[in-house]
């Protein structure tokens, strides 16, 4: 999978999103941040993720971000500070980040 429709935002109850090995997946539409009740992400080995949307600082009910090899993320949005809920970030394998 490449891309995720801009569409996936209409998912108000949409709890888990599991893209464990999309490593293909190049960008998360914007729209990500209307997943109200969205409180696990994976994104495990999604390699050619270059950046978060901004808009992920909305997802105030995330509680695990799992990063791990994103391998081309570049930095993480600020936005990612107003993760309140967030209680679990995993940024292994993910040295560009730093």
């Amino acid at each position: 999978m490449e891309k995720i429709p801009s569409s996936i935002g209409q998912l108000n109850a949409l709890q888990e999103l599991d893209l464990n090995g999309c490593s293909k997946l190049k960008e998360l539409p914007s729209s990500i941040g209307q997943l109200n009740a969205l409180q696990e992400l994976d994104l495990n080995g999604c390699s050619k993720l270059k950046e978060l949307p901004s808009s992920i600082g909305q997802l105030n009910a995330l509680q695990e971000l799992n990063l791990y090899g994103c391998s081309n993320l570049k930095e993480l949005p600020s936005s990612i500070g107003q993760l309140n809920a967030l209680q679990e970030l995993d940024l292994s394998e993910c040295s560009r980040c730093f």
